[in-house]
C-alpha cells in the first residue's frame, strides 16, 4: 500500500478526545480506490485514477480498551460487569459443580484469566493485538437460581436457527442452573410495553428447533428504552437475552446502559443474528450455513431450467443487503454458476469486460449461462433507471428495489433488440423460501454454542455484551464492537480469487464508463499509519469517512 501524507498538511499528535479530526493524504497510482459499503466508509465513490488527495476523516475514541501495563501491545476489549456499578454485589457458587453431566469435564469452568486473540496469524515481532474474555462457566455467579427471572425477545427479519437459540437458552437455564422463571417476550422489542408474554418451559420449546421463523414471533423497530426498562422492571426480571442483528443489538446496548443509570442488577446478553453473514469480529453468524445449502437447491433448479433451451439466461438472487457472502459460498458451492455479482464488487453492462459481453461469451460456448445475484448489489443502477428515493424500513435499513427483475429485463432488452438474438430467460428468488426453513444440523449445533454461552455469561454477572466465536473459540464481545461496523467480502482476500477462478467472469474492475476500480481495504492499515504521524494507538482510531 504506498499512501503518504499531503505536504499541505502535516498531522500533530492527537490527544484522544470524541471529535472528528480531518487530514489529507495523497493517493497513488497502486493504491486501491476505495468505496466499501462498511459503516466505517460513507464517502462517495472514488472514479479516478490520478494522483490527487483524498479526505479521511478520523474519530480518535476516548474510551479506550484495557491494556495490559506490562505488555503494552496486549490489549483486552472487555465487557462490563454488575460489580462495575454494584460493588457490593454478592456472588454464589455455580450450580454446575454439582451437576452430573460436566463432572466428567476435566476444566469445568473458564479461567478468569483466559482471553481469545482476534489475530491468529502473527509474524514473530507482531504486537499481540486485541482479544476478548473467552465465553464459558465461571466459579462463581451471581445470580442464585431460585430468584432468576429471565426474559427472551427476537427482533428483525427471520433466520434459521432462531427457535433453536430459543430452546437452548430456556433449556441451559433450566438444566444448567436450575432457573424456572423465565419468558417470552412476543413480537420483538414492542412486546415488552405492548403484548403478553408467555411461561417458557423446557416441556414448551422442547420441538421448537424443527419448525422455521420464530416462535416468539419478531418485528421490526418498536424500540423505546425507557418503556423496555420499565416494564422490565416492573416485572422483576432479571436477566435479558435479546436475539437480533444490527440495529436490535443497538438497541440492546442502550437497554443495558439504562439499566446500569437506574443501578439495577439485570444482565443483558445479546446473540447476534443476520442470516447475511455481516456481523462484525465473529467467524460468521447462525443460519449462514443454512442459506448456503438452501440456495443450492435455487442455483440447481436455474441450471437445469437453462441447460434444458437455446440461450437460457438463468438468474437467482439471493440475500444480501451489504455483505454479498450467501451467494459467493452459494456460487463456490455450486460450481454451475457463470457469474456472481455482489454489492461489494460494482459491476457494469456495456462496453469491455461488461456484464453484455460476458453473458454473450457464454451463451456462444455453452448455449446457457447462470447467475447468481446478491439483493444488494446494482441498487445504485435500478435507482437511476426508476428515479427512486432513498427509503427506509422500520429498522433503518435502506429499502431495496429488486435488482434482479430489473437486471432480467436488461438482458432480455438488449439481446432482443439490440443482438435479435432471442434468449429464454429464468428468474428465481428464493429469498423468502430460504429465510423460513428450519436450520440444518452445523447450525443447530452452532445455535447450542451460542446459547450456552450466552447463559454462562449472564450468569456470570456479565452485561452489555454479545457472543459469538472469535477464530472457533467463543468470545464475550462489547457490542459496541459488533455494530461499529459490518463484515464485508473483501475483494483483497483469497476467497474471492478462489470465486473468480471457478466461474472466469470479468472482475468489472476497469470500463470506459468510469466505473469506480473497488477494493476493499483493511481499515487498520490506515490506522497503522495515523499512528505512525499522530502517535495515536490504533484501537483508538474509527476511520468513519473516506
Amino acid at each position: 500500500m504506498d499512501l503518504s501524507l499531503s505536504p499541505s498538511i502535516i498531522p500533530t499528535p492527537i490527544i484522544p478526545c470524541n471529535k472528528s479530526h480531518t487530514f489529507n493524504f495523497k493517493l497513488f497510482p497502486n493504491f486501491p480506490n476505495s468505496n466499501s459499503k462498511s459503516r466505517n466508509f460513507l464517502g462517495k465513490p472514488l472514479i479516478s485514477r490520478q494522483n490527487r488527495p483524498i479526505r479521511i476523516r478520523i474519530r480518535i475514541r476516548a474510551q479506550t480498551p484495557n491494556v495490559n501495563n506490562d505488555n503494552d501491545d496486549f490489549v483486552l476489549e472487555d465487557v462490563p460487569h454488575l460489580t462495575n456499578f454494584l460493588p457490593d454485589l454478592p456472588s454464589y457458587p455455580n450450580p454446575l459443580q454439582n451437576s452430573k453431566a460436566y463432572a466428567i469435564v476435566r476444566q469445568t469452568f473458564v479461567h478468569p484469566e483466559d482471553v481469545v486473540a482476534q489475530k491468529v496469524v502473527v509474524q514473530k515481532d507482531s504486537p499481540r493485538g486485541v482479544h476478548f474474555r473467552r465465553a464459558g462457566p465461571r466459579e462463581r455467579v451471581y445470580f442464585k437460581s431460585e430468584e432468576v427471572r429471565a426474559c427472551i425477545v427476537t427482533c428483525g427479519g427471520l433466520c434459521p436457527g432462531i427457535n433453536t437459540v430459543i430452546r437452548e437458552i430456556v433449556c441451559g437455564l433450566n438444566v444448567m442452573y436450575g432457573v424456572d422463571d423465565i419468558l417470552g417476550i412476543e413480537g420483538g422489542y414492542r412486546g415488552f410495553y405492548s403484548k403478553n408474554t408467555m411461561s417458557l418451559t423446557p416441556k414448551v420449546v422442547n420441538d421448537i428447533h424443527k419448525r422455521g421463523g420464530t416462535f416468539l414471533r419478531t418485528s421490526r423497530g418498536g424500540h423505546d428504552t425507557h418503556k423496555i426498562v420499565d416494564n422490565i422492571q416492573d416485572r422483576g426480571i432479571n436477566q435479558v437475552y435479546i436475539i437480533g442483528g444490527d440495529g436490535t443489538q443497538k438497541g440492546a446496548a442502550l437497554i443495558s446502559k439504562e439499566v446500569e443509570k437506574r443501578g439495577l442488577q439485570v444482565a443483558v446478553a445479546g446473540i447476534p443474528k443476520t442470516i447475511d453473514n455481516d456481523i462484525a469480529v465473529i467467524d460468521k453468524s447462525f443460519g449462514f450455513d443454512t442459506a448456503v445449502e438452501e440456495a443450492q437447491r435455487a442455483i440447481n433448479a436455474a441450471h437445469v431450467e437453462v441447460e434444458s433451451v437455446e440461450n437460457g439466461v438463468g438468474i437467482v438472487k439471493l440475500m444480501g443487503r451489504y455483505s454479498g457472502f450467501i451467494a459467493m459460498h452459494a456460487t463456490l458451492a455450486s460450481r454451475d454458476v457463470d457469474c456472481c455479482l455482489i454489492p461489494e464488487n460494482p459491476f457494469y453492462l456495456e462496453g469491455p469486460g461488461g456484464l453484455f459481453e460476458f453473458v454473450e461469451e457464454r451463451l456462444k460456448e455453452n448455449g446457457h449461462i447462470v447467475i447468481v445475484l446478491a439483493e444488494g448489489a446494482g441498487q445504485e443502477y435500478v435507482a437511476q433507471d426508476l428515479h427512486q428515493v432513498d427509503e427506509r424500513d422500520a429498522s433503518g435499513n435502506r429499502l431495496l428495489l429488486d435488482v434482479g427483475l430489473w437486471l432480467s429485463h436488461k438482458i432480455k432488452d438488449h439481446f432482443t433488440n439490440f443482438k435479435k438474438m432471442a434468449i429464454n430467460m429464468k428468474y428465481i428468488d428464493p429469498t423468502y423460501m430460504i429465510r423460513a426453513i428450519p436450520s440444518n444440523a452445523s447450525d443447530n449445533i452452532y445455535c447450542t454454542l451460542l446459547a450456552h454461552s450466552a447463559v454462562h455469561g449472564a450468569m456470570a454477572g456479565y452485561t452489555g455484551f454479545t457472543v459469538g466465536p472469535v477464530n472457533s473459540r467463543h468470545a464475550y464481545i462489547p457490542i459496541a464492537r459488533v455494530t461499529e461496523t459490518q463484515n464485508i467480502v473483501k475483494l483483497t482476500n483469497r476467497m474471492w480469487a478462489r470465486l473468480l477462478a471457478s466461474t472466469n467472469q470479468p472482475s468489472f474492475l476497469n470500463s470506459d464508463e468510469g466505473i469506480p476500480e473497488k477494493v476493499d481495504q483493511e481499515p487498520i492499515e490506515v490506522m497503522n499509519i495515523l499512528n505512525r504521524f499522530c502517535g495515536c494507538p490504533p484501537y483508538m482510531v474509527n476511520l468513519i469517512e473516506l
